[in-house]
This record gives structure tokens, sequence and C-alpha cells, in this order.
């Protein structure tokens, strides 16, 4: 059911702590190609001398600071950083790099993952793109792999030792499609609806938290006469850490709400539950398609330490008590919770593979 309010009560913890990359998820990165040799890392970009606020083309401050270095420090950097953007965009092929540069330097402190962000452009053109540059975190690995598996989005990230690199994932913000695309003339409410519907299907399956407007972005694709809308996470920080299972309905969040008015004005209860079958549906044969390395992507992580004690009790308690399911209150870390929580979600839909089981 679609909550007609959202909860005051919904709110992510302040301030997560990093959790570590242990040697089995190394191994797995490493296997499928995420771990690789970057010739700059996360510690090296703190070395800035100061920053300045950075403001939006309407003139207002963000979030983000300009970070400025010494001329030496600068010259390493820009090198290394073009090297990293070769990386992620053509595996490696410096060919193309004589034609790049570095831009810009920018810092955010708000938030637990305080990222580095890296304007690159092209020296003949000027068009410019942009990646990420993070602490690695356990949670968010976990989090970037369950999205490039079991999501319709494909996601590009590389590690290196206790360093993160991410795409740029390019779309609308979602608070800035709420205040200004989502009453417009031109928008789609039914169909936008439908997608906000199955965005949130899929956050809660993964159990990815904190799911509010300016931590996902909808892509806007012109279709047959019309639009189509996909929404897409672009914070995956809170990836099987909190306790309460209402951080993990992207509806439930006061952020949110504009959208849970459109879905509750557009659709009636059987379309909803319609869309979120499909969407399960189509989690089931992903994971089918990715069968062995879903099952070792969630064996290390069921042995692995993502969150606190109490918040493990507290989401097993509430899950136990959602399904109606003792198994939850068997689970031990996140990662089991999560396993058990695949299975419950995707019993239905598992049915429709004829293959071996999935989820073991």
């Amino acid at each position: 059911m679609y909550a007609a309010s959202p909860s005051e009560n919904n709110k992510p913890s302040k301030k997560k702590p990093g959790y570590p990359i242990n040697a089995d998820l190394r191994k797995y990165l490493t296997k499928y190609g995420r771990e690789v040799t970057l010739p700059v890392s996360y510690q090296d970009l703190l070395h800035f001398r100061y920053t300045f606020p950075l403001k939006d083309k309407k003139g207002n401050i963000t979030a983000w600071q300009q970070a400025s270095y010494d001329m030496r420090e600068w010259d390493y950097l820009r090198d290394g950083l073009v090297k990293i953007y070769a990386i992620l965009k053509t595996e490696g092929d410096f060919n193309f790099v004589s034609q790049l540069d570095v831009a810009r330097i920018d810092f955010c402190s708000f938030g637990n993952s305080q990222p580095f962000r890296i304007r690159i452009v092209n020296r003949y053109n000027d068009n410019y793109d942009h990646y990420y540059i993070k602490l690695a975190d356990a949670s968010r690995i976990y989090g970037l792999e369950l999205e490039h598996i079991l999501s319709p989005n494909r996601i590009t990230y590389f590690t290196s030792q206790q360093t993160l690199i991410e795409e740029h994932i390019p779309g609308i913000p979602g608070d800035e499609f709420i205040n200004n695309y989502l009453d417009a003339p031109g928008t789609n409410q039914v169909r936008f609806s439908k997608e906000f519907v199955k965005f949130n299907e899929r956050c809660f399956i993964c159990l990815l938290g904190d799911m509010r407007s300016y931590n996902f972005i909808v892509d806007i694709t012109p279709d047959i006469e019309d639009v189509q809308y996909r929404i897409r996470a672009i914070d995956f920080d809170q990836e099987c850490y909190e306790g309460r299972k209402n951080m993990y309905l992207p509806q439930f969040f006061k952020e949110n709400y504009p959208m849970v008015q459109t879905v509750l004005k557009h659709l009636n209860k059987e379309s909803i539950e319609q869309y979120q079958a499909e969407e399960r549906t189509k989690i089931v044969f992903r994971l089918a398609a990715s069968r062995h390395q879903i099952k070792e992507l969630i064996d290390i992580m069921g042995q692995d330490n993502i969150s606190k004690p109490e918040k493990i009790d507290q989401l097993r308690l509430e899950l136990a008590s959602h399904f109606n399911q003792v198994a939850f209150l068997q689970a031990k870390t996140m990662g089991q919770i999560l396993k058990t929580h695949l299975k419950q979600t995707l019993r239905k839909s598992l049915k429709l593979v004829p293959k071996k089981p999935v989820i073991r």
C-alpha cells in the first residue's frame, strides 16, 4: 500500500560509519574487473590549499566547493585524473588524453561520502563530462553491484584499495524534477507514476535506503508520440544499513511526497500491484541471467559487517512482522537479511524461471 502522507520519523542516520572492503569482497572486485590500479587516490585530492563555494546558474550557493591546489600538486593531479577518465571511458586507452584536460575539482563535505567531482573538458570543443572520486565503502560497493546486476541500469565504477571511482549518472535531480517538471503541462504523470512505483519496488527488494528526491535522478526519453521516464539512484551509501523498514521505501520520505500524491491521483490499487509484479518479474530474469555472480556476492555480503547490531535486530524484526515470516529472525547480518528478503519478495516470480533455484 502507498502511504497517504509521509512520516516525520523517516530520517536516515546523521552519520553513517565507513565499512572497509574485506579480503573476500576484494577478490570479488578483482575477479569481475572492478579493482584496478589508479594514478590518483582519494587521499591525494585532500591536499588542496583552500576551497570556495560554487554557485548554480541562478546564483544560488550549492553544496559543492571548488578546490584550489598549488601548481606542482595541480600538474600531478591533472595528469592522473585525465588518465582515470580514460580508464572509465575507454578501458585505459590513453591515445586520446592529449585532447582532454581537468577544468575543475569540486569537493562536497555534505553527507557521508564527501566526494570529489572531477570536470573533464575536451580541449577542441569545450565539451565537458564529470566523474566522482570517493572513499571506498563496503556497503556502497554492495549497493553499486546490486544496482548493476538487478536493475535495468548498468553502472561503471572502479576501486583501487581505499579509493572508489564512479561515473556521472546524467538526469534531472529528483528535487528539481518536483519543482520544475512534475506539474508541467508536458509531463505525462501517468507514465511517471508507473515508473515511481517500479523504482519504489526496486529499492525495497534490494534494500537500498535513503532515496530522498535529491539522491536519485529522472531520465526523460522521447518515445512514440510521448515520453518515457526512468528513475535512477545516484547515491548507494545506505545499502542495507538502516534498521527501519520504511527507510527502504522511497514513498515514505516527505521529500518525495509530491511524487506519491501523483501516484495516488493517477493509479488505482490494481494498477500499482500490476507494476510491482512487472518489476519483480524483470528482477527475477536478471537474477537468473547472473545467478552465479549474484550468489557469490550475497554469500560474501552475508559474512560481512556493514551495519550496527541494533539496526540489524530492528530490521529483521520489522521484516519478520511485515511478511509474517520467522525466517528473518534467523539472519545475523544485513547480507543474510537481504538474502531472505530476496527470497520472500521474489518467491512468486521465481516460479516463472524453469531452471535451478537462483538463490539457495
